[in-house]
């Protein structure tokens, strides 16, 4: 008979006992599946932590100060009107003599009492006797002049270029006499005008400029040079090189600088006093495509040869301060992605921007990137902003690769709470 084992009844479980130990064991099976599910969808669902880009940029982009050749007499100025602080000036602003620049004041004040828009030509103007008189009396004073005859007509265009191409004083006076009746009247209003302009510096006592008492500074001829080139009529004038008249026949321009880089403009003058006197305007060509408007006086050369001189230094100078810069190019780097997960892509320029720009005048640089997550080839996440004397000019930045979620391993070994 087999022998039975004796069981110590206090170890022996109760049927309640049993119950709750399986339960314990179902219940707790069922809570780490519970668990692992919610780590994996942990895992899966959390946010992902964002990649700031590593940016390396200039604050700056700065070229070398413009160093200008004044002339070695008198006084001079130039100036980029269009372009902010690229003004300069040397030699003093006393008011000295001006000479035939004056002629530019005569044709803003005739304008001013005649007004002519566009390619207008004007009335027509007939000459008399008078002014066949005026003519005989300014070939007896040494003044520079253009023919004129008794009975002819010109238009009041062409009396302006009659004026100012060959610099003819008894254009000037007739002209003065036709919109004022008289010289004496010219004269007044002509210093009117000039008050009322603030022209303080500049003072005209006859309409023809042979009288030394006629004087101005730099800084006002500057300003009066702004005016005739904003003048439609005149500023298509002063740029011609010859023009052919009524009663006058070819007329040739004083100026004969004009085309010399870019020259269109504007005024010669020469007398004893005055010395040799230049108003000048040049569409400066700068880089392989722009041009700066350039204006400029240079007063008292003791020589023709040296005026021209002088000009060409300082316009070849002011060109030479002038930079073309290209501030960013297509594809130019500006930083790098790297994400946690080791995907990296390049932040790049999506475009080309250049600059024209004076002298040392800054660039300021400043770049903005978006943290990223994830994104594809071509994406801008990005923006380059460039200012250049208070105007900006923006160019995007974008991926070079594509930027891929990290994927399922990934985020199953870099749980929750790495985000945002």
């Amino acid at each position: 008979m087999p022998q039975q084992v004796s069981v110590d009844p206090s170890r022996r479980l109760s049927r309640r006992q049993v119950y709750r130990r399986r339960r314990i064991l179902v219940f707790g099976g069922v809570g780490a599946v519970l668990v692992f599910f919610l780590y994996v969808v942990g895992s899966l669902v959390a946010p992902l932590p964002a990649t700031a880009a590593a940016t390396d940029q200039e604050k700056a982009i700065v070229q070398p100060a413009a160093q200008l050749a004044w002339p070695g007499y008198g006084s001079a100025a130039i100036t980029a009107p269009d372009v902010p602080n690229a003004t300069q000036a040397h030699g003093g602003t006393a008011s000295v003599p001006i000479a035939s620049i004056t002629k530019t004041v005569t044709a803003l004040v005739v304008l001013d009492k005649k007004p002519l828009n566009g390619d207008d030509q004007g009335p027509s103007i007939a000459f008399t006797q008078a002014d066949v008189d005026i003519w005989h009396e300014v070939v007896a004073a040494g003044g520079s002049w253009a023919p004129v005859q008794a009975g002819t007509k010109m238009t009041e265009k062409e009396a302006l270029t009659a004026m100012l191409l060959p610099s003819a004083n008894n254009y000037a006076i007739s002209l003065a006499n036709w919109a004022y009746g008289s010289e004496s009247a010219y004269v007044s209003a002509a210093n009117g005008w000039l008050k009322a302009h603030g022209f303080t510096a500049t003072r005209i006592v006859s309409a023809d400029g042979l009288d030394p008492g006629n004087v101005s500074n730099t800084t006002d001829l500057i300003g009066i040079g702004k005016l005739v080139l904003a003048s439609p009529v005149l500023s298509s004038i002063v740029s011609q090189k010859t023009a052919t008249l009524p009663g006058a026949g070819a007329q040739d321009n004083t100026n004969t600088l004009l085309g010399y880089s870019g020259v269109d403009g504007i005024k010669t003058g020469n007398t004893d006093q005055a010395g040799n006197c230049l108003l000048f305007s040049a569409q400066l060509p700068v880089g392989g495509s722009n041009t700066v408007r350039v204006l400029g006086v240079v007063l008292g050369a003791p020589t023709h040869d040296d005026l021209w001189a002088g000009v060409k230094g300082l316009l070849d100078s002011m060109k030479a301060g002038f930079h073309e810069v290209t501030a960013v190019t297509k594809g130019q780097e500006f930083g790098t992605y790297t994400t946690a997960w080791g995907a990296t892509s390049k932040l790049v320029a999506t475009t080309t921007k250049t600059f024209v720009v004076w002298s040392d005048t800054p660039i300021e640089v400043s770049l903005e990137s978006k943290p990223l997550h994830s994104g594809f080839k071509g994406d801008t996440v990005g923006t380059a902003r460039f200012t250049l004397n208070g105007k900006t000019e923006t160019v995007d930045l974008a991926l070079t690769k594509d930027v891929p979620d990290p994927g399922f391993l990934w985020r199953l070994a870099h749980p929750g709470g790495l985000g945002a």
